[in-house]
């Protein structure tokens, strides 16, 4: 494939998925006096409570496999060993990192309770150090 193929590629999911993001901002719940309700639920009434950050975290995890699946067609990657010695490629670090951050925003809930924005400055540092040296 041509890079203008490819720019093609990009931008085409680019779009889409901000056109998806656009519909969830505009889904989100507004009061009588114009303020976003962020944690109601975007479908009332509907069998799963869909709130704005929900949606956004599944929004984010497919942006993310969506990019990583480019990637591996894009620029294909040989595993390698970190200081954990074990084999891993890009996905696999995916993976730990999310999976780390997980236990990084429960234990933060544990000790310090809400709001979580340092256990996502954590989770985001960890998710670096993971990518270069995992």
């Amino acid at each position: 494939m041509t890079a203008t193929r490819w720019t093609t590629i990009y931008l085409s999911l680019a779009l889409f998925m901000g056109a998806i993001l656009l519909l969830l901002l505009w889904a989100v719940p507004v009061d009588e006096a114009g303020n976003r309700q962020w944690t109601d639920q975007l479908i009332p009434g509907f069998w799963m409570a869909w709130t704005f950050p929900v949606a956004l975290f599944f929004w984010i995890i497919a942006s993310l496999l969506i990019v990583m699946t480019l990637l591996a067609i894009r620029y294909p990657e040989i595993p390698r060993v970190g200081i954990l010695r074990i084999e891993t490629t890009r996905g696999d670090r995916l993976f730990i990192s999310l999976l780390s951050a997980a236990f990084i925003n429960l234990g933060w809930l544990f000790f310090f309770g809400a709001p979580l924005w340092g256990a996502l400055i954590l989770s985001l540092g960890f998710a670096v150090a993971v990518f270069r040296w995992v």
